[in-house]
């Protein structure tokens, strides 16, 4: 794939994951900190379609530019916490154990990452560790909205493969 065109399908990228973002804040949340995540789809199939390095760079603009659009610094700090966390978790799962783990399991251990990362952000910033007890609640969430994060990415792995511009779209 030449550069130019990697570069306009990282953005569009970009601009979907960010598009999902600020669609998704919209939504009233049930219990504080936990929501589905669904431009984790995008971060993830960007890691599987594209890489590491590009992974990263669609969480950092979606998490930047979504805190602009729609957050506040807070926001910002929380988000970006448990999405480096999160991919980075992912990135060395998927590249050593992705012949012997599942998509979905994955996803799991990124979501859970993702809530470790903001509740060590809110722990600082309020200077208490006890917020951690609020860890169990979060950790059931992670596993539901991961597995269900992880089916999506693979839905859409899957069916962009069949599409010929992406059938060799790591070349």
């Amino acid at each position: 794939m030449s550069k130019v065109k990697k570069m306009v399908f990282l953005s569009f990228l970009v601009g979907i994951a960010l598009v999902i973002y600020i669609i998704e804040s919209q939504i009233p949340v049930l219990f504080p900190g936990i929501k589905l995540g669904l431009a984790n789809t995008v971060s993830l199939a960007t890691l599987i379609l594209l890489g590491w390095k590009e992974a990263l760079t669609v969480m950092f603009l979606r998490t930047l530019l979504g805190s602009m659009f729609g957050g506040t610094m807070s926001a910002f700090l929380f988000s970006i916490a448990g999405g480096i966390l999160s991919n980075i978790v992912m990135i060395i799962l998927y590249k050593y154990f992705r012949n012997s783990l599942s998509l979905s399991t994955i996803s799991i251990c990124g979501s859970i990452f993702h809530n470790i990362g903001q509740l060590l952000v809110a722990s600082i910033i309020i200077q208490d560790f006890r917020i951690y007890v609020y860890l169990p609640v979060l950790l059931i969430s992670a596993i539901i909205t991961g597995y269900f994060i992880g089916w999506c990415t693979k839905f859409l792995i899957n069916n962009l493969y069949k599409i010929p511009m992406f059938k060799n779209l790591n070349d």
